[in-house]
């Protein structure tokens, strides 16, 4: 029988410092349910902890996927929702929270562009009058490029990193084109040769090339977006420019490489980090307006 500790970001802390007889598991992968039974029991600790806060019932409940979900991953998605102690489940397009998050006025009849870069993936979408005209969905995201930076120091200096170490790597010096002046950072892993901790320093410029490739197809996928986006609407996005949402909208300079081969004016939205959950709590408080974004709706009887 499993037992679970902790959830959450106490949980994340322990990632690559568990000992055999504990496992620290990502319910999410690639912004998918990858364990249905882990991802239940955080629903619910979350549902629970919100309903005590609030003195609540049991909740309606707006859930952000991505664009390129399945049928089967959408039911996955409400069964667990439900079986967690939600009342009502509603799904929305991860790309059209962020958007509304962001501030952009999704029910006007002009198009609007948003690339959101979270863990799992990246999405892009050109929303015009309340609806998702245009969509791509890429399985490479945050998380990919944690990976990237890993296999770079392994590869490169001999030194084995955990993903958070990685992490914190990206957050700190990472970027998408050089950066005026050359950051640094000094890391710790173990080295391969010796199989004893060792420090070495990092350069902003060998997390640019770690990052690359990853970077390379985010930014392929906004071209494609923009490719198959219908004229009229091409011609609001160039006036209006390009949106970033998500974690990596953080990533250093990344705007102006998007922007380089775009040829388009793109801005980091208010709070990137933020923008679907607040894009997917606005459409809950505003449900009767906003009802056209999500994908459906269903109630626990």
């Amino acid at each position: 029988m499993e037992i679970y500790l902790q959830l959450g970001y106490e949980a994340k802390e322990m990632l690559g410092r568990t000992p055999d007889t504990i496992k620290a598991v990502r319910p999410m992968k690639d912004g998918v349910i990858a364990d249905f039974t882990a991802t239940q029991l955080m629903l619910k600790n979350i549902i629970k902890k919100v309903c005590q806060r609030y003195n609540a019932g049991r909740p309606r409940i707006v859930v952000g996927v991505p664009s390129g979900i399945t049928e089967v991953e959408e039911r996955a998605v409400e069964e667990a929702v439900l079986q967690a102690g939600a009342k009502e489940v509603y799904l929305i397009e991860e790309p059209m929270a962020a958007a509304i998050g962001a501030n952009i006025d999704v029910a006007e009849p002009s198009g609007s562009i948003i690339v959101d870069i979270g863990g799992g993936t990246t999405e892009v979408a050109v929303i015009s009058l309340g609806g998702v005209v245009v969509s791509n969905s890429l399985r490479v995201a945050g998380d990919e490029l944690d990976e990237d930076i890993v296999n770079y120091i392994k590869r490169e200096m001999n030194l084995a990193i955990g993903e958070t170490t990685a992490e914190q790597i990206k957050m700190e010096i990472g970027c998408a084109m050089p950066l005026m002046t050359d950051m640094n950072m000094e890391i710790r892993g173990r080295d391969l040769s010796t199989g004893l901790p060792k420090n070495v320093i990092v350069s902003s410029s060998q997390i640019e090339e770690a990052m690359q490739e990853s970077i390379s197809k985010i930014v392929e996928i906004v071209k494609q977006t923009l490719e198959r986006t219908p004229p009229e609407l091409a011609s609001d996005i160039m006036e209006k420019g390009i949106v970033l949402a998500g974690g990596g909208a953080l990533i250093r300079n990344l705007d102006k490489l998007l922007s380089n081969n775009t040829g388009m004016p793109v801005y980091v939205a208010e709070d990137p980090l933020d923008c679907v959950a607040k894009g997917a709590g606005r459409t809950l408080e505003d449900l009767e307006k906003l009802k056209t974004v999500l994908i459906n709706a269903r109630k626990r009887r």
